[in-house]
């Protein structure tokens, strides 16, 4: 076994051994993580109900690390007994390579759902490699640099019709690529203009359906997400440039334990895209095991079949399949054989719908292990 399979199954191992081999009762356990928030029950009278818990991860980009979790479940109206739970989580981590980060996402409902609120920022800096641009381009070497950024990224919505929304946000990006290895004038980054600083500014026009039960955890109903944004100078951007980003998810449970989760997803960029803003393949939610930003184009598609078994207590666990493929147009992402992904996932329980996973995804010459909160999608 790899050292990736050897640290997912330990950790594994860990989260879910049974009671016997250990002598200790889940209702210990459940008594030792209800001190962290952990304890699988929402109290509306509580306000915000927190939970906080640590955990391992192994990426190609990070290597070994530390990350921790704080997710809170809350509701806006707490006599409000129909509408989903709004949640927010902070993430954290530091890792071997030197990198060290926060990220966070909200989801707040609220009006009786008639209104949405999301927001997703992060704050990193992280030892890492740019190999260029395209297919061929991520077959060479890399050059390896640090990359200091931040990011964030509000949307707000309001309901047309069932189940559909409609709603307007900003995309903010900023981006310090610094320590910079193998500088001369034939490297990478001279070889495909990509400037050490940049900033990115726009304003985005989203249109969503979501008839999905739970978006923290899905076991039914369909989600159809197209956001278009528009980069300019005039909004504070280095670049003018535009992206159109389209997403397909579908959820068709087996029975009251099982899941099959679909997801199509892609990225079409056009115009003058800083190298920062490109199409990437590979992060923690799509084609889980691969090196982000390796592969980086104008337009990334990706597709992934989920198999989710719920288990007794609060344990489960995911199998995926998926692949995807990258260019500089729609009519290139043909030109090379499509990228795979396979990996299989613990999901453990902390609140009400409201998982921590544990992922450890395979890709091609790669793999990756990711510590996050709630589902991949």
């Amino acid at each position: 076994m790899n050292r990736y399979g050897t640290l997912f199954f330990a950790v594994l191992s860990l989260l879910s051994v049974s009671q016997s081999a250990r002598g200790v009762s889940r209702e210990e356990i459940d008594g030792f993580l209800g001190k962290l928030g952990a304890d699988n029950q929402y109290d509306a009278s509580k306000g915000i109900n927190w939970s906080v818990l640590p955990g391992p991860f192994y990426t190609p980009e990070l290597k070994l690390g530390l990350g921790a979790a704080i997710a809170g479940v809350y509701r806006v109206d707490p006599n409000d007994k129909t509408t989903q739970n709004s949640s927010i989580s902070f993430t954290g981590f530091v890792s071997s390579s030197g990198a060290l980060g926060v990220g966070m996402k909200s989801y707040t409902f609220f009006s009786g759902d008639k209104w949405r609120m999301f927001v997703d920022g992060s704050l990193a800096n992280i030892p890492t490699g740019f190999w260029g641009i395209g297919y061929d381009a991520a077959q060479g070497n890399e050059q390896k640099y640090t990359d200091q950024s931040v990011s964030v990224h509000p949307q707000i919505m309001r309901q047309i019709v069932d189940n559909l929304y409609a709603g307007v946000g900003w995309d903010y990006s900023t981006m310090h690529a610094t320590e910079l290895e193998d500088t001369h004038p034939g490297d990478n980054f001279t070889r495909y203009g990509a400037v050490k600083d940049s900033k990115s500014s726009g304003v985005t026009a989203t249109l969503n359906y979501d008839s999905r039960d739970v978006i923290t955890r899905p076991r039914r109903g369909q989600f159809f997400s197209a956001e278009y944004s528009n980069f300019d100078p005039s909004l504070g951007s280095d670049n003018h440039f535009t992206v159109l980003q389209l997403q397909y998810n579908y959820y068709h449970p087996l029975n009251e334990e099982d899941v099959l989760a679909f997801d199509l997803w892609g990225r079409f960029s056009r115009g003058d895209v800083p190298w920062d803003r490109l199409s990437e393949l590979g992060d923690d939610k799509r084609m889980r095991g691969y090196y982000q930003g390796r592969y980086r184009d104008k337009d990334v598609v990706s597709t992934q079949l989920e198999y989710r078994k719920k288990l007794d207590w609060r344990n489960g666990y995911v199998l995926w399949l998926g692949m995807g493929a990258l260019g500089g147009s729609t009519g290139d992402l043909l030109d090379n054989a499509p990228l795979p992904t396979t990996g299989v996932g613990y999901r453990f329980e902390v609140k009400p719908d409201m998982n921590i996973r544990l992922d450890l995804g395979f890709g091609k010459e790669s793999a990756g292990f990711y510590f996050q909160v709630a589902e991949a999608f």
